[in-house]
């Protein structure tokens, strides 16, 4: 089900925006671009103009609105803070809140208060709450803020799945990238405005601009200036002055030479030199570099790579990376490949 979303607001921030939810949506963005605007707009909490719940008032719009923090009530158990979703007598809706914890796969603890429940089944008693209210629509305000890390990719997880479940399409704000990753369709907002929005393998392996990328968590993010092209190899050469190299980059046919342009690359596609005899990675942009920094991530590693003034991470098997004899010091070659980098002329050109 795709629902288009077009909103004007303009207190507390002046916002306009138009994107469309379909399935799990994760509208992406960093603080104080307005991702909690938009939400609190659809359900009617402030003024603005729009569709598709602009004429009607706040308790007749068809949304069920989840809170950072969920915003349990700590003294009523379970099924009581999803019976407030009715208001009057709450021992009169027992068996309807307890049906509705039973959806959410709490049924056995609907007698429990907030302070003896999980993160995760806290979040899960809010969404029982916001689906008594029957939503088209539900509205998740930074459903991550209050996991921690170990915990937060298999909530996540359970959340999307639950909500395919259910079949309602839901909107969920967040800075989280990992969010993003696991939706149905991503949003992305900057700068107060949708500037992309597709399919997460689409968005993540295209983003449109240097400010999408640092919304989807690209680590290398630098600046550049075209020296020349190269039409004929489908290549451009950029003059990378923080490390003092060149690097040659898809064709950039609409850019001129000096023209600044913004380049990134992801730390998967920054690569050490092969221990397979007679295998070369290419010859394409090698970067002399010194290792810096290193962070164990299990069965690999990141490794922080000083090249000139500028910092490049790199992510590879630790296998890989004790094979080599690299640490903390080392000097080594890597390379970043022409068609692994990606490339958008420089946003205030």
């Amino acid at each position: 089900m795709s629902l288009p979303v077009s909103l004007r607001v303009r207190q507390p921030i002046s916002l306009d925006v138009d994107f469309e939810v379909r399935g799990f949506t994760a509208l992406l963005g960093a603080s104080g671009e307005g991702k909690s605007t938009v939400l609190k707009a659809l359900a009617g909490l402030i003024p603005s103009q729009g569709t598709p719940f602009g004429n009607l008032p706040p308790q007749q719009r068809p949304v069920g609105y989840l809170p950072q923090g969920y915003a349990l009530f700590p003294h009523l158990r379970a099924w009581e803070n999803v019976a407030y979703a009715w208001g009057g007598r709450l021992l009169a809706r027992r068996d309807v809140a307890v049906d509705l914890l039973q959806s959410v796969g709490l049924g056995q603890q609907a007698e429990l208060r907030p302070s003896q429940l999980s993160g995760g089944q806290q979040q899960r008693v809010a969404l029982a709450r916001a689906l008594a209210r029957h939503p088209q629509v539900l509205l998740l305000d930074e459903p991550t803020s209050a996991l921690d890390a170990n915990t937060r990719d298999d909530v996540l997880a359970e959340l999307v799945s639950r909500m395919h479940e259910l079949g309602i399409p839901a909107l969920a704000a967040t800075h989280d990238a990992s969010l993003a990753a696991m939706s149905d369709w991503v949003v992305l907002l900057s700068d107060r405005r949708v500037i992309q929005q597709g399919p997460p393998a689409e968005v993540f392996a295209h983003p449109a601009s240097a400010a999408a990328a640092a919304l989807l968590g690209v680590r290398n993010r630098f600046s550049g200036q075209v020296v020349q092209h190269a039409p004929e190899r489908g290549l451009t050469l950029l003059h990378w002055a923080q490390a003092d190299h060149s690097l040659w980059v898809p064709l950039l046919p609409s850019s001129n030479i000096g023209d600044g342009v913004d380049w990134a690359v992801s730390p998967d596609d920054v690569r050490l030199p092969s221990i397979k005899p007679g295998q070369s990675a290419g010859s394409e942009n090698p970067l002399s570099c010194q290792v810096e920094h290193s962070v164990v991530q299990g069965a690999s590693a990141l490794l922080a790579l000083r090249c000139g003034q500028a910092r490049l991470w790199l992510r590879a098997p630790l296998r890989l990376i004790t094979h080599l004899g690299l640490h903390v010091g080392s000097e080594v070659t890597v390379q970043a490949r022409p068609e692994h980098l990606l490339c958008w002329p420089r946003a205030s050109d």
